[in-house]
């Protein structure tokens, strides 16, 4: 009971949206609600990067409070409409929840044999850790949930050191930050398996993860931690996927079971064009990653509003997608390089004819309104003129997909707004609405020949070997982990499966 307790209070309101996500909600809705919608989302949008650019240039403390203000009127305006489109809308009036599933329901729709899902509930006087086989429950009593965000805060810390940029810090000061930080890490980690593993111990040997977590611990690499009362890596032993709750599992399995595969492999979206300064604009010579300054960076502009935003132009990530496409005969790939990794050519194409959707570019992520959170593509025309390049969360929940997999190779893809009993509402979130039953995306911000790097054993593995995504995940993993140079966990363990692993 206590166990169903907990699995009620994850992703309630994601198990709801999944539930209408293969029906047309809009028709027959009201037209003047639909109207109100796209006009709100065209509001939305420019007031969002109007926002950006106040908080990139000098502003007093009123001014942000007013923005962010109005931001938070117009969403509040767009949720209360979309509530309005669903009460008029003939297909939601006919549509049947789904529930929670119970204990027998999980171990016989969601668990196999080889699969155990490590559930946890964190409490402020006490904490609790369900280990679920398909034949078994066991429960655990666990510390407060102070002590573990603490641990859990810690490793994530020392894990993204990296990523840090004191001012005035010197080469061999940064150097030597991180050596200490890659030291202290095995210590913290050793202490967060100890404390959310250990007891579970016995009953996940050999075992694939099923991870569902809560608050911080959706922050955390699962897979980098070491065995209970081992030093190697989890992922030696074990597939680890996560979840936002076990049922979310089981109907994302339900709407994509018999589902007429799609047609064609890959569709790729990379190295998209961020600033008018760019190379690219105006039919000047593209600068190869070879020949780049590193260090450039690009400046967005958004018509005659100007800088919105610092973007880095991501120099591997053409390489990356060239790589992957070449795995691929060339009838059944299809990129989206330069100019052409621009919003419309995601939101016109026929998603649905792809397996597979593999976004290489940065992410914009908004934590406190996460309807604004997005995919960035490409910024500017040809000719240099600003341009929405924002394809923003509730544009992917417009997306129809017939995708298996969509790959979120950007910065902390996988982060959101955390609301109790929701989970992270973020990117991947949107994509499962969308249609995908898995998304792997990136825990923090890893710079792009990393990504490139790691991204082509995984889609090897995938792709030449078969394995399932899971297993080419994990395999990716094992690589960069035995590779000297690239072994440390900040370079592997940040790309984190979520959803369906079979």
């Amino acid at each position: 009971m206590a166990f169903r307790t907990a699995e009620k209070g994850h992703a309630r309101s994601l198990l709801e949206v999944l539930g209408e996500s293969g029906l047309e909600i809009r028709r027959g809705a009201d037209t003047a609600l639909l109207g109100r919608e796209r006009e709100l989302q065209r509001i939305i949008a420019d007031k969002a990067d109007r926002h950006t650019q106040l908080l990139n240039r000098k502003h007093s403390a009123e001014e942000e409070t007013a923005s962010a203000r109005e931001l938070d009127n117009l969403a509040t305006a767009l949720e209360q409409t979309q509530s309005q489109i669903r009460e008029t809308s003939p297909q939601y009036a006919a549509l049947t929840q789904p529930v929670t599933l119970n204990l027998e329901e999980i171990q016989s729709k969601v668990l196999d044999d080889d699969t155990v899902l490590l559930e946890y509930e964190l409490g402020s006087e006490k904490s609790f850790l369900w280990a679920v086989t398909s034949s078994s429950i066991t429960s655990f009593l666990l510390p407060p949930r102070a002590e573990i965000e603490t641990a859990a805060r810690r490793v994530y810390d020392l894990l993204t050191a990296r990523n840090l940029a004191p001012r005035g810090e010197t080469p061999a000061a940064r150097a030597a930050r991180v050596r200490q930080s890659d030291q202290n890490y095995y210590t913290a980690a050793a202490r967060v398996s100890e404390l959310l593993l250990e007891p579970a111990a016995a009953h996940i040997k050999g075992k694939r993860l099923l991870i569902v977590a809560e608050g911080v611990l959706q922050y955390l690499p699962f897979a980098a931690l070491p065995e209970p009362g081992k030093q190697a890596p989890l992922l030696v032993e074990h597939e680890v996927v996560t979840a936002p709750s076990a049922s979310v599992v089981a109907v994302l399995r339900h709407e994509t079971a018999g589902r007429e595969p799609a047609g064609k492999t890959l569709f790729v979206v990379a190295d998209p064009v961020y600033s008018a300064n760019d190379a690219r604009v105006g039919q000047r010579p593209v600068v190869s990653a070879a020949q780049r300054e590193p260090g450039v960076t690009d400046r967005v502009h958004s018509g005659a509003e100007g800088n919105i935003e610092r973007f880095l132009r991501l120099r591997f990530s053409r390489t990356e997608a060239e790589q992957i496409a070449n795995l691929i005969p060339a009838d059944g790939a299809l990129t989206a390089f330069d100019f052409d990794a621009n919003r419309d050519a995601v939101l016109k194409a026929d998603l649905a004819r792809f397996r597979i959707l593999h976004f290489a570019t940065h992410s914009l992520i908004d934590d406190e309104r996460p309807e604004l959170s997005g995919i960035v593509l490409s910024l500017v025309d040809r000719a240099g003129r600003g341009q929405d390049g924002f394809l923003r969360l509730y544009d992917v929940y417009n997306l129809r997909l017939n995708a298996d997999l969509v790959v979120l190779s950007a910065c902390r893809t996988a982060l959101g707004q955390e609301i109790k009993g929701e989970g992270l509402i973020g990117l991947t979130r949107g994509f499962f609405y969308a249609g995908a039953p898995r998304v792997i995306s990136s825990l923090w911000q890893i710079d792009d020949r990393t990504t490139a790097a790691f991204m082509r054993p995984f889609y090897e593995a995938m792709l030449v070997r078969h394995e399932t995504p899971a297993a080419a995940l994990r395999s990716a993993q094992m690589a960069m982990w035995k590779t000297k140079g690239w072994d440390a966990p900040y370079y592997w363990a940040a790309f984190t499966l979520q959803g369906e692993w079979k």
